[in-house]
């Protein structure tokens, strides 16, 4: 016979196991879970797209196509097929998402998509393909570097890639590659590894959107790096941090100079050559 210890026991596995269930089918660990509820997989060439019931999206080539040239621009293929979820309401997407943005990739090797965003690319406020090739950028660099890819790989990095391979600057609420370089110069500058630490909070930035600056400010140095170096030694700068943490290290070994003196190099060519401040 069961004791009444046991069976509370029991009791309390059981709510636990049906708890962590219910986090990964239906809440925020949605984008790891092994079983898809709610939605109607549509497989592509290039991607899988699962449209949550009820949601009215069915452009799938639309998104399908980018990938080719995500690919060609990374030099790098997807380990498998990106996942993208299109949901029916913002509630359904606000209780799978750990975050409000638009967009979220995730080291699972999945996207999802906000309602909000949607309509925002139908107002002709976004464009759907600009910030979906900026999102799987992410992506395939996740699948590359495994689960971890979000604590080891240089945030900085990961998003000036995106942005300056999805050719984001100047567009929507992101400055351009000019006014960027202005408000650089004006004395505007995040040091990339700052960027989501404890120290990026005391930088004050004069900038009318401070999160889209200082992507377009790391798109920047990615510009400056390929410009002035060349893509291949970028390409090998990017892929080395896939399979070592040692960044100091790697970019020594490429590049042939210190990260320090890149940034102290790459904010005097900012400063001569401002744009703005020449023709004013």
């Amino acid at each position: 016979m069961i004791s009444k210890m046991k069976k509370i026991l029991i009791a309390i596995i059981i709510i636990i196991f049906g708890f962590v269930c219910y986090l990964i089918l239906f809440s925020k660990l949605f984008t790891y879970s092994p079983i898809i509820i709610g939605f109607t997989k549509h497989e592509l060439t290039n991607t899988i797209i699962y449209v949550q019931k009820g949601a009215d999206y069915n452009d799938f080539t639309r998104i399908d196509t980018l990938i080719p040239a995500i690919e060609n621009f990374h030099d790098l293929k997807f380990i498998q097929k990106p996942e993208i979820f299109i949901f029916r309401d913002s509630l359904s997407f606000i209780k799978r998402s750990f975050s409000k943005a638009r967009f979220s990739a995730y080291p699972s090797g999945r996207l999802i998509i906000s309602p909000w965003a949607l309509k925002e690319d139908q107002q002709g406020k976004i464009s759907l393909e600009i910030y979906v090739r900026h999102e799987l950028s992410h992506v395939l660099i996740f699948q590359h570097k495994g689960i971890f890819a979000e604590l080891s790989y240089p945030k900085w990095l990961i998003e000036g890639i995106a942005v300056y391979s999805a050719n984001q600057m100047g567009t929507s609420f992101y400055p351009g590659k000019d006014e960027t370089y202005h408000s650089i110069a004006q004395g505007n500058f995040l040091p990339p590894f700052d960027f989501k630490t404890n120290r990026e909070d005391k930088v004050k930035l004069n900038v009318q959107y401070r999160i889209t600056f200082m992507y377009s400010e790391f798109a920047c140095i990615v510009d400056y790096l390929i410009v002035n170096y060349g893509k291949t030694k970028f390409l090998s700068y990017m892929k080395s941090l896939i399979k070592s943490n040692d960044h100091d290290k790697i970019f020594k070994q490429i590049y042939g100079i210190e990260y320090d003196k890149l940034l102290l190099d790459f904010r005097q060519f900012v400063e001569k050559n401002d744009t703005f401040k020449t023709t004013k």
